[in-house]
């Protein structure tokens, strides 16, 4: 994250996004596949062969399908940043930050128990289950892992479009850690 100053000399806390370039790789089609999507490529990775010596490339880091933009896509057509413009809403979609293993009261915002009179255990969960069915019915909200879901986060406002670096500054925070990968829809 990094910080916009205005005219005024008001604050924007924002989120820097490298956008693209992302290359069209697959088109998919209700006859051949059985649904309509285009495939988009990022980050195409290039390695060295170790026999050959001669560089090789591979198929691209990261592919995601889209069932949006179908009817100007073609094989190969790059998608960058210049499809944004100042001002515009998008929606971002990310995985979440994993948190490891929580307990309920911090995975749920459960409250905890009283801290007096003699109480020995005041952030536990408290009763589980109750005399019918005899278990533990599934979904209770219980201790476990938290944190790496997938979020989307809507209405985030494009406060600066860089075409010449690809990078797209979006007001706000975004899903995730530093790295990872996002889908940026316009709204």
């Amino acid at each position: 994250m990094a910080q916009v100053f205005d005219e005024q000399g008001n604050i924007t806390p924002v989120t820097l996004i490298s956008a693209g370039p992302c290359f069209v790789t697959q088109i998919k089609l209700q006859d051949k596949d059985g649904y309509e999507a285009i495939q988009i490529g990022f980050e195409k990775i290039v390695k060295a062969n170790k026999i050959k010596k001669t560089a090789r490339t591979k198929p691209y880091r990261f592919l995601r399908e889209f069932k949006d933009g179908l009817d100007d896509a073609k094989m190969g057509n790059e998608i960058n940043v210049s499809i944004f413009e100042q001002g515009d809403t998008v929606k971002v979609s990310g995985i979440s930050k994993g948190k490891g293993f929580a307990g309920a009261i911090k995975r749920w915002s459960f409250r905890d128990k009283a801290k007096a009179h003699g109480a020995k255990d005041m952030r536990q969960l408290g009763s589980t289950g109750s005399r019918f069915p005899q278990r533990v019915i599934k979904g209770k909200k219980m201790p476990g892992r938290m944190g790496c879901e997938r979020i989307s986060v809507k209405n985030l406002k494009v406060i600066n479009v860089d075409k010449e670096n690809n990078i797209l500054a979006v007001k706000g925070a975004v899903p995730g850690r530093r790295g990872t990968l996002v889908e940026i829809y316009a709204a």
